[in-house]
């Protein structure tokens, strides 16, 4: 029988570099557990090794194909890839949803290549979140070298050369949603031959579509529907989905699709077996806090536009993590940014008291990918953040070249923004086993086949048991023995997950949260559809709920025409859609001195990464931002190694639009409605890189960004909070504590991490008239996620009130109540009264 690796993906042995591990698990863990005086360890999972289930090929596999398969080490499929399979080669739309190195590649391919075989007009799309997991899948089909199928990437960095060979002579074609949003439906024209001939539409890693990116992407799925429609493809494709193992799978993909789907969801592949470790950074001795800056100017309360403007893209923003300083309505904020993943520092942002904090995560992973790497040990370490992984990466670089000179160059970084050229060198030394350690951001994740890897390093909660495991799965593919490590960060969710080993090992996976109904993404696609061909009543029916009044509101902006025939774009220009919902074009970083273009940073981000004055890292090198040009989407930088970081600080108001639902709890009030939120960033902050202390504090002239989205929100009477024991000065204090910690704890119960969602609190709001937490979506329209807050909020508060009750911290710290995005200075904070003042909220509000 042959690995689970190679089956997973059509492949054959895994390359030659590839040793066993040199050290085992157990061992390897109790070496890295020496590293402190006490032991950082948690927990030890031991998941055991499986065996496979095999199934005989199906009598409608072709001999070619089989023997294809055969030369790539595939001796005989596994049982739910026969099943996945034969749904799929029998016109069922079908979604395989099982673990990591189940296989899912071949279920796919098997139908779709040997439909090709059977027809030799026919043709296959393909769809993957990332260009590294769309390239893998290039290299895993055309291995298996079959005649006449000429499979093709067609993305961003496709050579304009080669794009009408493959519009013209490819059958297999690989790209992303974004490519097919961008490129193919606009030119819909130029793909017609490829569109009525399109038999099957693979879309992989299906559980990455969620939020308003799923959402989105949702949309064009119907769009690319709706054209092969149009040009006599009936039946449409079939459309076969992959994904992590989740909740209620089906429904998802059948929100995804529009279409009703069958799920596979027995995984009867063999696993390697795995020891899953948590782990806890020890605490530092305590330290009186850093000095900090005067705060930034105050930004009252007001409203915000939010109407969709024709042929603009919609208004957009990041999600921020704001709280009120005072008990007045006017609001004063100050807030890191939210919507860019994690922090590159673990620091906190300046606790008001004495406080011990825990060993920053970042350097704890640096220095196990150190020690791992050092014993000949193959190890990826997922890391939130673009420049967390270049932290860690250039750390461990160090460590490595401190004690064996020269060891250091086996270890990298990888993340997005790097050149074409860049990523896949460093995929191809991985796979080659020129790098033994490499610090990635989320970009390695998804199915890329990784054989041969020995460790995987988690550096912080990935925001989803889905996404746990699927980093967890990328060792121990060729079959062997592996260890996982979940480097806690100081964060409530992290502290709470590592003292609660049952809800990683014991809970189900998520649910995938979209809303395709999303007004916000809803009008965009369908002047996006206008725009490629004229809209009819049928296509309205294809979209879905709310295109009927959508499409009214486009026709009353004058975006749309209303002819006899349908509704027209009425345009020139083509209605700009930022799928991924990250805020505008990316930003080039360019070095001023030689023009050489380093990478991109999203539009979304630029304000807080790129702002003048900000350090910037690139493969291991500092750099110091001279100029923003968000109208030409450009930085200039120049390579400088500053002994202090850069943190951008901005300014925040909230009101509320309307109220979509809401629970009576007698002195508490439980509200799920629309908000507006406008937000400036004003300001950044220098602080020394080994202390943490601020040097100063320098203003930004940036402009403001507007959001529209969905919050969930809870008011209490100040009879309540004044009976529960808290007094009115410490009001703010105890709102703005469980404000974090809620922030903090939703990815519990969401398909989110908090870096999707911001929150807001205040004494009295001028729109409630009472004491309130806002906890919203940071993206415009919503994403889902708080309406699952909304629907679970009991559940979701209770684990809140148990992770603050649980630390064994005095006053608050990372760990619980402290934010690492807190522009405010994690101050005021009072962790005795949130507690009371979640006390008060459980007790009232209906299980």
């Amino acid at each position: 029988m042959t690995s689970a690796a190679s089956v997973s993906a059509g492949r054959g042995p895994e390359p030659p570099p590839g040793a066993a591990l040199a050290v085992a698990p157990g061992a390897l863990l109790r070496r890295l557990r020496q590293r402190h005086a006490t032991d950082p360890v948690t927990h030890v999972e031991r998941v055991p090794p499986r065996a496979g289930v095999p199934a005989p090929w199906p009598r409608w596999a072709p001999e070619e194909l089989r023997a294809a398969y055969a030369r790539r080490g595939v001796a005989t499929p596994w049982r739910h890839q026969v099943e996945a399979a034969s749904l799929a080669y029998d016109r069922q739309h079908v979604v395989v949803a099982t673990g990591t190195a189940s296989g899912k590649s071949l279920a796919y391919q098997l139908p779709a290549l040997a439909t090709l075989l059977a027809d030799p007009r026919a043709t296959v799309l393909y769809l993957a979140p990332t260009k590294a997991l769309a390239a893998d899948q290039l290299r895993a089909v055309s291995a298996l070298e079959i005649e006449g199928v000429r499979p093709a990437c067609y993305d961003g960095d496709t050579p304009r050369a080669e794009r009408e060979w493959i519009r013209q002579h490819s059958r297999f074609v690989l790209t992303n949603p974004d490519m097919l949003h961008h490129g193919v439906l606009p030119g819909h024209a130029q793909w017609s031959g490829f569109l009525r001939r399109l038999a099957y539409v693979v879309v992989d890693e299906c559980h990455v579509y969620r939020g308003v990116f799923g959402s989105h992407v949702a949309h064009v799925l119907r769009r690319l529907r709706r054209q092969c429609a149009r040009y006599g493809r009936t039946p449409g494709p079939t459309f076969v989905l992959a994904s992590a193992t989740s909740g209620d799978p089906a429904a998802a993909a059948g929100r995804l699709t529009g279409l009703p789907v069958t799920a596979v969801t027995e995984d009867t592949s063999p696993r390697a077996g795995v020891t899953f470790a948590l782990w806890e950074p020890p605490l530092l001795p305590a330290e009186p806090p850093a000095s900090t800056s005067a705060p930034p100017p105050r930004r009252a309360q007001g409203t915000v536009p939010s109407a969709w403007n024709a042929g603009a893209r919609p208004a957009t923003d990041l999600p921020l993590d704001v709280a009120a300083r005072n008990a007045g309505p006017t609001l004063s904020t100050d807030a890191s940014p939210a919507g860019r993943r994690s922090p590159a520092a673990g620091e906190p942002a300046g606790p008001a008291d004495l406080v011990q904090v825990r060993r920053s995560a970042l350097r704890e992973t640096a220095d196990l990918l150190a020690d791992t790497v050092a014993a000949g040990v193959r190890t990826l370490a997922f890391v939130r953040s673009r420049r967390g992984a270049e932290v860690v990466a250039t750390s461990a670089r160090r460590s490595l070249d401190e004690a064996v000179p020269g060891l250091g160059d086996r270890v990298a970084a990888y993340r997005a923004g790097y050149l074409r050229e860049e990523r896949r060198e460093l995929e191809r030394a991985l796979l080659h086993g020129d790098l033994l350690g490499l610090a990635s951001t989320n970009a390695l994740e998804l199915g890329v086949d990784l054989i041969g890897l020995d460790a995987v390093l988690i550096c912080g909660y990935p925001g989803t048991r889905a996404s746990l495991w699927q980093q967890a799965g990328r060792a121990g593919r060729s079959g062997q023995e592996a260890l996982a490590v979940l480097v806690a960060r100081d964060d409530p969710l992290d502290t709470y997950l590592v003292h609660h080993p049952e809800a990683v090992f014991g809970a189900p996976v998520e649910a995938t949260v979209l809303d395709p109904a999303n007004a916000y993404v809803l009008g965009p696609q369908l002047a996006c559809a206008a725009a490629e061909a004229p809209l009819t009543a049928a296509d309205l029916e294809l979209f879905g709920d709310g295109a009927k009044e959508a499409v009214a509101a486009l026709v009353e902006a004058g975006a749309l025409r209303q002819r006899p025939t349908g509704w027209y774009w009425r345009h020139r220009e083509r209605p700009e859609v930022d799928l991924r919902g990250e805020g505008g074009a990316p930003v080039c970083v360019v070095e001023a001195a030689t023009g050489r273009l380093l990478g991109t940073v999203d539009g979304g981000s630029s304000h807080f990464l790129l702002h003048h004055g900000a350090v910037y890292l690139h493969q291991g090198v500092s750099y110091v931002v001279d100029a923003l040009d968000l109208d030409d989407g450009c930085a200039l930088v120049h390579p400088e190694e500053p002994d202090w970081s850069t943190h951008a600080r901005d300014v925040t108001s909230l009101s509320v639009v309307s109220v979509r639902s809401y629970v009576d709890a007698g002195p508490v009030g439980l509200f799920l409605g629309e908000v507006d939120v406008t937000s400036q960033v004003v300001s950044y902050q220098r602080r020394r890189i080994a202390t943490g202390e601020v040097i100063d504090t320098r203003p930004l002239d940036l402009p403001t960004r507007e959001l529209r989205t969905v919050a969930v929100w809870f008011t209490l009477s100040p009879e309540s909070l004044a009976l529960a024991g808290v007094n009115p000065a410490d009001v703010p204090g105890a709102l703005h504590a469980a404000e974090h910690a809620a922030i903090g704890l939703l990815p519990l119960v969401a398909t989110c991490d908090r870096w999707d969602i911001g929150g807001l609190s205040t004494a009295v709001h001028p729109d409630t008239e009472a004491p309130t937490v806002f906890v919203y979506d940071g993206h415009s329209g919503g994403a889902g996620f708080a309406e699952r807050a909304y629907g679970m909020a009991a559940a979701w508060l209770r684990a809140t009130r148990d992770a603050i009750a649980e630390c064994g911290c005095e006053a608050g710290c990372p760990s619980c109540v402290q934010s690492p995005k807190c522009g405010n200075g994690n101050n005021p904070l009072s962790k005795p009264d949130a507690i009371r003042v979640l006390d008060v909220v459980l007790a009232n509000l209906p299980r």
